[in-house]
């Protein structure tokens, strides 16, 4: 019998910008958010965040914080703020890939290609989770050696959705039916034949 290597499954990393965290709280993005932290509770995913994070949640309304603090029950790697980090987010400023008023988004970006993570998830459209910027970041990672950085958004991440379209595709299928119950087989192919 031959030995065979035993397959091991690793974890991805995921960084998460604070975007994701607020997320959780509004309406737009909180079935993709809570999706993600199923995920990391569900040690699908591991957390990474780092003390930028931390220092931006300080600003945050008290439920984003309480998120945070539920986050750190699924163990993240916390990376900190190291002199690496700010010079590679400077070069992504002088680059002028992003303006300095954005700086912390730098930053972000920064310790996630640094701390060699799978993914780094924002739903920050424009700053960071952006066609043209992320491949421009990744030029400049490459140029300093580093590997290209994958970023998306959060609904590109989890996989909880889908519970979600279920429910909508019940919910057309029941106001539709609403709409035809009482009619006859002819006159619902004539209906169809108006659409």
């Amino acid at each position: 019998m031959l030995n065979k290597p035993i397959n091991v499954i690793k974890i991805s990393r995921i960084y998460l910008n604070t975007f994701v965290i607020g997320g959780s709280h509004d309406i737009e993005f909180v079935t993709w958010s809570n999706g993600l932290m199923k995920n990391f509770r569900l040690k699908n995913y591991q957390p990474v965040l780092s003390q930028l994070t931390f220092d931006e949640m300080n600003k945050a309304p008290q439920q984003v914080q309480d998120t945070l603090t539920r986050l750190m029950d699924y163990e993240p790697r916390i990376l900190e703020i190291t002199e690496d980090a700010l010079e590679l987010s400077e070069e992504y400023l002088n680059r002028k890939i992003l303006n300095p008023k954005f700086r912390d988004d730098a930053l972000h970006i920064a310790l996630a290609s640094l701390s060699n993570v799978d993914v780094l998830v924002s739903w920050n459209f424009r700053h960071i989770v952006h066609y043209d910027k992320i491949r421009l970041f990744n030029a400049v990672n490459i140029e300093n050696g580093l590997k290209s950085i994958d970023i998306y958004s959060p609904c590109e991440v989890t996989n909880y959705k889908e519970l979600d379209i279920v429910k909508t595709i019940r919910s057309i299928r029941d106001k539709n039916y609403e709409k035809t119950k009482g009619l006859s087989r002819e006159e619902l192919l004539e209906r169809e034949k108006k659409r």
